[in-house]
């Protein structure tokens, strides 16, 4: 009877593998024609970019205090009157702040420290098993690579997506370190609550879905193996809800597949669960001592726009920057205007360092 139960249980999984397979499958085709159709015949001035060319600056490894190793870039002089920390979203890496990492440095030069880190479980840095997979986590690793990256000195925080949700989850959590440590938050493409409630998060949050989850933790070995689930179910959503269908660049659109692609199944399913349940309201008494800046594209699907305006409406010196015909990759899809609006917040925030 025993062995009978363990091939019912393991039926049962691969049953649910491949349901998830072929819903994703028919997901998948129609992303496939709409990323065609909006790149077709468009001039790409971005084709030989170099977009993992973050890697090569100067690297550490940061310890989070459980142990997780967090890789670390940073370019710019130690002793810069100001530091400022970008921390990247859901199912990216580091360098999907490519585009802010030239250009920022060539407008500052020596005036500011750029510093980059790999979120756990994506990109370089280390595995995060389900019970540190959460929102709360990302906030203490932020936290952590401060305190060993930036031991002295001012920060200003740029977060997007899931990396804003930790910015949030740090001033939840330790509220005394803004208007004193850190002096300045960006936080764009972001909510800070309700992100299975609206927009494309609703579709992650389903019957489908679940399964795929208990698929990963009674059997992670076969679903890693299988990258193909992930590729034809998860990767399409993300992807097509990344972009307005209008954003015609290829280079820059394969790029966030590849990230998308390249990430580990376990930290996409772990991290769902966190999204959903994500809720830092409290956080905004803590950030309204600051200045800061909120971004949205008008077309996000994944973080509408009206999440930036419930967090806008929360704070006090903060500038909302809303980009008409974007999506949610603003750092990738709309650099020039999230160039701009870091630029305005670190220049905002240097007026309370005297040395600035």
């Amino acid at each position: 009877m025993e062995a009978q139960r363990t091939a019912t249980k393991r039926w049962e999984v691969l049953a649910g593998v491949a349901g998830v397979a072929t819903l994703g499958a028919v997901a998948a085709g129609g992303a496939a024609r709409n990323i065609t159709r909006r790149c077709s015949g468009a001039e790409d001035p971005y084709r030989d970019e170099d977009f993992d060319a973050i890697y090569d600056d100067a690297a550490s490894i940061v310890t989070a205090d459980d142990g997780v190793p967090l890789t670390v870039r940073e370019v710019g002089p130690a002793d810069a009157p100001i530091t400022v920390v970008f921390t990247h979203g859901f199912c990216l890496r580091m360098s999907s702040w490519h585009f802010q990492r030239v250009e920022l440095e060539h407008r500052w030069g020596d005036r500011a420290r750029l510093v980059f880190f790999d979120q756990r479980g994506h990109g370089r840095s280390g595995a995060a098993d389900a019970a540190s997979s959460t929102i709360a986590q990302l906030g203490a690793d932020l936290d952590a690579v401060i305190r060993a990256v930036v031991p002295t000195g001012p920060v200003v925080v740029i977060g997007h997506s899931m990396g804003a949700m930790g910015v949030m989850a740090l001033a939840t959590r330790r509220p005394e370190l803004f208007g004193t440590k850190i002096i300045g938050v960006g936080l764009i493409s972001s909510a800070a609550r309700g992100i299975a409630d609206d927009g494309i998060g609703r579709g992650l949050h389903n019957p489908v879905v679940d399964a795929f989850r208990m698929s990963v933790r009674q059997m992670p070995g076969a679903v890693q193996a299988g990258r193909g689930v992930t590729r034809s179910l998860i990767a399409p959503v993300l992807t097509a809800g990344s972009f307005d269908h209008r954003f015609r660049y290829r280079s820059v659109i394969g790029f966030a597949e590849k990230m998308i692609h390249q990430t580990p199944v376990a930290t996409i399913v772990n991290f769902l669960r966190a999204l959903e349940s994500h809720n830092e309201m409290a956080s905004l008494a803590a950030l309204t001592r600051v200045p800061t800046m909120v971004a949205c594209g008008y077309q996000d699907r994944i973080t509408p726009l009206a999440n930036s305006v419930e967090i806008h409406g929360g704070l006090a010196d903060c500038e909302l920057v809303g980009v008409p015909d974007a999506g949610h990759m603003l750092p990738l899809e709309c650099p020039d205007v999230i160039d701009d609006a870091i630029d305005r917040l670190v220049g905002r925030a240097a007026l309370l360092v005297p040395d600035a």
